[in-house]
């Protein structure tokens, strides 16, 4: 809620929203989608599709598309199996039967009726057809000698009159209840200007002036009030054919039926040459529209001809939004939806649910989580990168504290260098507080609960941030990575890449001096950014050349003398590619001795560079654990082999190990539980 200060037109104060919810808070929970589409994306999948992957499944407290789409389905299976089109030929028909029946009566008991006529009227009505259309036609011109059946047959003519033109103008059937003919020729004069409009409009000679003049007159009859022609049109031509659907999903029989049972439609033929007039025009003005579909009904409840067209009008409706919903076409977004319709069919809920997603998609794209590269594609941008890093790198500590929840250490470090990272002071602390963090919180949080910043701000101990300090050393760290098949084929794909993020972000977070670099080794190595490895397809070619990874690797430990070489390994499978002389990549399986040579040259070149080395072996293969052992111990380097879930863990612990005093095999995650920890923030 913004005020204004007398003296200031232009100056506003504002406070917390105190109406309700927050209008403008996110609808859903972002954590949740970008963890989900972070999976993802590292699976392989582009950040568009992770998107809609998630869209389509929903979260913990969200319905997707795929449940909407779902009950879409149900309900259209269970219209179909409700109804079936007989309704109006079965209330014909008792009309009929009971304006016979009465007839019967009244000539039994008539007793001043000639005995002739009498005989020559049950000879009539013993010989009536058993078709229904039959038999209302031959009545036609019957002289009932009862008022009763005389009104029920007279019923017949009306009910079918207001059945047409429901087909056509939806209400039309109750709004035409006990009709005048006053109301009757009001109808009459109505589909007259119309066709004469659509016939204006087909030939392009009608104005805005000629539809306005037609609402004035006839606006009474169509209570949606288009506001033009095409609007008019678009509602009457969903209308007609649909209507011609339901015509087109009767049997044959059915449709004779129909057919000859028009033509007694108020008793005036009339009323069906300018139906048929209106159905032309718009087919021809509305060519799109579905005139050719039909369906198969098999319930038990009969639908009348206006009923049954607003059933196929909602089963049109279900058919646009089962393809809305499944999001497959080109260009496809969750704008697309029509709430409405959506609540139409399945109630409001299920339209908040799917405007709550078009919201969710909206703030993924409009937050800074999402964003396009200059190809056009849809990427994670880096505050994405850094969110779903630190989810990675919270599930990391959990796992090497053994203790859920828990923050590790609070302490960054008594004395040292500054760290360049602040965190909220708590009890026991002693580092410096960063005053200016301090400060701003204090004057945020008291404009936030409607103080005056600038008379006076009031520290509190949620506002105090202290400054980090670490004693430490810069470390170079070399991160590599086999990206080979077998990564793929078995499964670890996706460990490696949470690794590789949850390392990346511990490094830019809390490790800022140290220096990093990812590499990829595959059937060639490559120094790759964290967000072109999180987004890297499965590779299927054969190859993993360690010796290209590790001359990579040495080439960044020389590019910083001063820092502590850092190596990290993480494989599933022995060399079988190294770079030769030339360039060239060498391919062997299994491994040719050559690649071992070169391989073991630049693990010692590391070694003399005094790298700290630790070997990731993922998989059983005996072959796989004798290579990596005895390359371990020629640089008293460490081996782990953790489980899958494990990895992240374990990395993350060897390089925080590294970080305090050398260690050679034992203990998998280093000096962590021993040494230093560190904290990770919401």
């Amino acid at each position: 809620m913004a005020s204004r200060r007398p003296g200031h037109g232009h100056s506003s104060r504002y406070g917390r929203y105190a109406g309700g919810p927050d209008p403008l808070a996110p609808p859903v929970d972002l954590a949740e989608a970008l963890d989900a589409i972070g999976e993802d994306v590292m699976a392989g999948y582009s950040p568009e599709r992770a998107m809609q992957e998630f869209l389509r499944r929903g979260g913990r407290d969200q319905t997707g598309l795929d449940d909407l789409a779902r009950r879409v389905a149900e309900r259209r299976r269970e219209l179909l199996q409700r109804h079936h089109l007989d309704g109006t030929m079965t209330e014909v028909r008792e009309l009929l039967d009971r304006a016979v029946l009465e007839e019967r009566k009244q000539l039994a008991r008539d007793p001043m009726m000639d005995e002739g006529d009498r005989a020559f009227r049950q000879m009539q009505l013993d010989g009536l057809p058993p078709s229904t259309a039959a038999a209302v036609s031959e009545l036609a011109d019957y002289d009932w000698s009862s008022r009763q059946a005389r009104e029920d047959y007279e019923r017949i003519k009306d009910l079918l009159g207001r059945e047409l033109l429901d087909q056509r103008f939806a209400g039309m059937k109750q709004a035409l209840e006990n009709a005048t003919d006053e109301d009757r020729a009001a109808v009459n004069e109505m589909l007259a200007d119309l066709n004469g409009l659509l016939e204006k409009h087909r030939l392009g000679e009608d104005t805005q002036a000629d539809f306005e003049e037609f609402m004035d007159k006839h606006g009474d009859f169509f209570p949606e009030r288009p506001a033009n022609i095409e609007e008019l049109l678009d509602s009457l031509a969903q209308r007609a054919a649909a209507a011609q659907r339901m015509l087109n999903s009767m049997s044959p029989e059915q449709r004779e039926e129909l057919m000859q049972l028009s033509a007694q439609a108020f008793g005036s033929p009339e009323l069906m040459d300018a139906l048929g007039q209106l159905d032309a025009n718009l087919q021809a003005l509305r060519p799109g529209e579905d005139w050719g579909g039909a369906e198969q009904m098999s319930g038990s409840e009969g639908l009348g001809l206006g009923d049954g067209t607003g059933v196929f009008q909602d089963l049109a409706d279900l058919d646009e939004l089962s393809e809305q919903l499944s999001q497959s076409y080109e260009g496809a977004r969750m704008d697309d939806l029509d709430l409405d319709k959506l609540a139409r069919q399945l109630g409001d809920e299920a339209a908040v649910d799917a405007q709550t997603l078009q919201r969710l998609e909206k703030a993924l794209r409009d937050t800074g989580y999402m964003k396009r590269g200059s190809d056009g594609e849809l990427r994670l941008s880096p505050k994405a990168m850094r969110q779903l890093g630190k989810a990675l790198l919270r599930d990391v500590a959990q796992r090497m504290s053994g203790r859920q929840g828990q923050r590790d250490l609070r302490q960054a470090g008594a004395a040292g260098e500054l760290s360049g990272a602040t965190r909220e002071w708590a009890f026991g602390d002693t580092e410096p507080w960063d005053v200016t963090r301090t400060v701003t919180n204090a004057v945020v949080r008291t404009v936030a609960e409607g103080g005056d910043a600038r008379r006076a701000v009031s520290l509190e101990i949620g506002d105090v941030e202290v400054t980090e300090t670490e004693a430490r050393t810069q470390a170079a760290v070399a991160l590599l990575v086999d990206t080979s098949f077998s990564m793929a084929m078995d499964g670890r794909w996706v460990p490696m890449k949470r690794t590789a993020l949850a390392l990346h972000t511990l490094i830019r977070s809390r490790f800022r001096g140290d220096h990093l670099q990812l590499i990829g080794f595959g059937r060639h190595a490559e120094v790759m950014e964290i967000e072109q490895l999180t987004a890297l397809d499965a590779m299927w070619d054969k190859g993993t050349n360690l010796h290209h990874a590790l001359l990579l690797a040495n080439r960044h430990f020389r590019k910083h003398p001063n820092a502590q070489p850092v190596l990290l390994v993480v494989t599933d499978g022995e060399p079988t590619s190294h770079l030769e002389p030339d360039g060239e990549v060498f391919f062997s399986y299994p491994p040719h001795p050559l690649t071992v040579a070169y391989g073991v040259r630049e693990l010692d070149n590391a070694g003399r560079l005094g790298a700290q080395t630790t070997f990731f072996r993922l998989g059983e293969d005996p072959g796989l654990a004798r290579f990596i052992d005895s390359m371990a111990r020629r640089v008293d380097g460490r081996v782990v082999a953790p489980e899958l879930d494990d990895l992240g863990a374990a990395v993350v612990g060897s390089y925080l190990g590294s970080r305090g005093s050398r260690s050679t095999f034992g203990d998998p995650y280093g000096d962590w539980f021993g040494g230093r920890g560190f904290w990770v923030g919401d």
